[in-house]
């Protein structure tokens, strides 16, 4: 197994949307051993710290509906620098979250590092609501959007440059709560997704081939990066996240598909998020978390 310099980078967020406790969801995976689990593994680690995340009062900025725009922007600005700076020192970037809109900033900061960045986007949700469909205005339902270059132009041109991804490089899995506007651009888009449905119906190990060989095939993508919502997982594991769907994937279906990613050997940046450690049991999602970052970085029983 390949020795790798992580560097950790904590994103106390929780203003992409409307439910308080997600900005501790850093401090939990932390809490629960994600350093000396990577550790124990052989990696070498660093941890960065945390971005700073300007606590203002909410607000809807004029002429949008969209919730703590500028202050979003200003943590995804901020975020996407250090992920980039990361990188380009030769370490991987592992981003600990703190609500999903944290993508946007991670997204910006290796997105203009490769001419094909491929997208494995772990989620209950597509997270493809722009301004015009979202029902709530939460930031946190529109990184995917706002990564492909749809969306308010503030978050769209973060880093200067858009759009950060191609919707032909992403892959969707686990979704199973998906808004009416969200299917619409899936399909306009052609982004590959794999419900809940063809989970069920194929097995996440052909899943997880699929979506392998789907970005990999004829030097497609260039490198991949991992968005994991652990609300992607079914509740029954993972309590404490703000948008919980039933029905999910398993606990041990995700180790299969971290366990893979692994073994193929593409994921070079990956960001875990949406651990809120008021609405847990007992830490159980920090450590769901935890766990799944060991099996996506080799740790093995044998």
């Amino acid at each position: 197994m390949n020795k790798l310099n992580i560097s950790i980078i904590g994103v106390p967020m929780d203003l992409g949307q409307n439910r308080r406790g997600v900005d501790m969801g850093p401090s939990a995976i932390r809490y629960a051993g994600v350093v000396d689990r990577l550790k124990s593994i052989g990696h070498e680690v660093k941890d960065e710290g945390d971005i700073t995340i300007d606590k203002a009062a909410p607000e809807t900025s004029e002429g949008t509906n969209l919730r703590n725009l500028e202050a979003v922007t200003g943590a995804s600005q901020e975020l996407g620098d250090k992920v980039n700076a990361v990188a380009e020192a030769g370490n991987f970037p592992l981003v600990l979250g703190g609500d999903h809109s944290i993508a946007i900033g991670t997204l910006a900061g290796i997105g203009d590092r490769h001419q094909n960045l491929g997208v494995i986007w772990y989620d209950a949700h597509a997270d493809m609501n722009t301004s015009d469909t979202s029902p709530s205005g939460n930031i946190h339902g529109m990184p995917l959007a706002v990564s492909m270059g749809l969306g308010h132009e503030q978050l769209t041109g973060l880093r200067g440059y858009t759009p950060k991804v191609k919707p032909e490089n992403i892959v969707i899995i686990g979704a199973r709560s998906i808004d009416p506007g969200e299917r619409k651009l899936i399909k306009e888009k052609g982004v590959r997704v794999y419900t809940m449905h063809e989970i069920d119906k194929l097995g996440m190990n052909a899943v997880m081939e699929e979506a392998i060989q789907y970005l990999t095939e004829e030097r497609k993508t260039d490198a991949v990066h991992l968005s994991l919502d652990l609300d992607g997982i079914d509740p029954i594991y993972t309590p404490g996240v703000g948008t919980p769907v039933p029905g999910g994937i398993s606990y041990r279906e995700s180790h299969l598909a971290m366990e893979m990613l692994h073994d193929a050997g593409i994921i070079t940046s990956a960001e875990f998020v949406e651990v809120n450690p008021i609405l847990d049991e007992k830490s159980r999602t920090a450590d769901v978390a935890v766990a799944l970052i060991g099996s996506l970085f080799g740790e093995k029983l044998l």
